[in-house]
């Protein structure tokens, strides 16, 4: 075992050590696994940069309701009796002021993006005191909180980012509603930093909607506190609603880019396939380059396994030296990068690219699968050739 391990090194480090006579060829084949493993890692890391800004978002204290049916708050209605009833359910947690319910709407409103000079929808969220203190991540970064009744408005830092004309002290137009940006508020990178936030009885006035709301959040008493909620609904045919966790919520509308990571697998899946024929030849040459030292050790009681091996060991190193080369130029390009995309409620979300140690495993997965398939069939030809053919060959 201890020498066939001593000639698997041997034939390794002289397989390497003739790489420079190839050098344009295994170069070409790190190149096309550093792309295909850099092309996935970007997919990726869009699906779990989303998934990480939806679920950041929830919690299991807080419960948020909506008209039975309705998958987003964009198309529920709630009236206010319906807000008064669950107000004096069991299981709503209640503090000096009464009962920490927080009606809330959800309205679209025009931004104009950065990037592209076009226009996006960003939601208008109006709330009261009640839901501020609800967001327990919430705290202003700029300027100050805005004047229940007034036309003023704070915004989100993803917002900031992502659009326009909604920096402190500009004024910006909504139909025929003309508002003030007072503050810059951040919730930890989630979602709601993907909104506007104003007083609800002032969006109710200026979008006619009345004492109409499009969600209720509540804060639960205990673990047990939605299970309470759920009897009164049960109970009370005037509330046709649909109770679950915050987090419940947002991990539901978190899996809409899952689609993202299963395209990037098959995009890459793809690219593999093409970076893999140019790997091929590449391994094929580099088995038809060393044909005499393959005989040569073969004729000094080298096995047919450690050709095999050495050579399969070669795709290998090339395959992983382009993985951590994709890998890197993924997170040097893709990790902390900010863009937006159309949620759940046809609103913008503003996220980041989030490079993790998991996606990293992946990409590596990838790189071995094209080192091990691209020097596999190279190295049984390797481990076959009759050592009077490669000389013949060789001369």
């Amino acid at each position: 075992m201890g020498s066939l391990i001593a000639q698997i090194i041997s034939v390794t480090l002289m397989n390497l050590g003739s790489l420079r006579r190839r050098l344009w060829m295994s170069l070409a084949m790190v190149l096309a696994s550093a792309v295909v493993v850099a092309i996935l890692l970007a997919f990726l890391a869009m699906a779990k940069g989303f998934e990480e800004t939806m679920r950041g978002a929830g919690s299991n204290q807080i419960a948020i309701l909506m008209r039975e049916g309705s998958s987003t708050e964009l198309n529920s209605v709630i009236l206010q009796d319906q807000v008064n009833l669950i107000s004096e359910s069991a299981g709503v947690a209640r503090d000096a002021n009464g009962p920490q319910v927080s009606p809330e709407l959800y309205v679209i409103v025009d931004g104009i993006k950065k990037s592209s000079g076009t226009e996006a929808n960003i939601p208008l969220r109006g709330l009261n005191q009640t839901g501020m203190a609800m967001r327990t991540n919430m705290h202003l970064t700029e300027g100050r909180m805005f004047v229940p009744g007034t036309n003023e408005m704070i915004v989100g830092e993803g917002v900031l980012r992502e659009f326009s004309g909604f920096e402190i002290g500009k004024e910006v137009r909504f139909g025929k509603n003309l508002w003030t940006v007072v503050g810059v508020f951040s919730t930890g990178g989630n979602i709601f930093e993907s909104e506007l936030w104003a007083d609800i009885k002032t969006i109710q006035s200026h979008y006619n909607r009345g004492s109409s709301y499009q969600s209720i959040r509540l804060q639960l008493d205990n673990d047990d506190g939605l299970a309470s909620v759920k009897e009164t609904i049960a109970r009370e045919p005037r509330l046709n609603l649909e109770a679950q966790t915050e987090r419940e919520y947002f991990a539901s509308q978190g899996k809409q880019l899952q689609y993202i990571a299963t395209f990037g697998w098959i995009i890459s899946a793809v690219m593999a396939l093409g970076a893999l024929a140019g790997a091929l030849n590449t391994m094929y040459t580099s088995v038809a380059d060393r044909a005499k030292e393959i005989a040569t050790l073969r004729a000094l009681g080298f096995s047919n396994f450690s050709a095999f091996c050495g050579t399969i060991a070669e795709a290998m190193v090339l395959a992983v030296a382009g993985g951590l080369l994709g890998s890197l130029a993924a997170y040097l390009f893709f990790d902390g990068l900010n863009t937006s995309t159309l949620g759940g409620s046809f609103t913008q979300v503003v996220f980041s690219f989030e490079m993790s140690p998991d996606l990293f495993v992946q990409g590596a997965v990838l790189a071995l699968v094209i080192g091990f398939v691209s020097g596999f069939f190279p190295a049984w030809r390797a481990a076959r050739m009759p050592v009077i053919v490669a000389f013949r060959h060789a001369t």
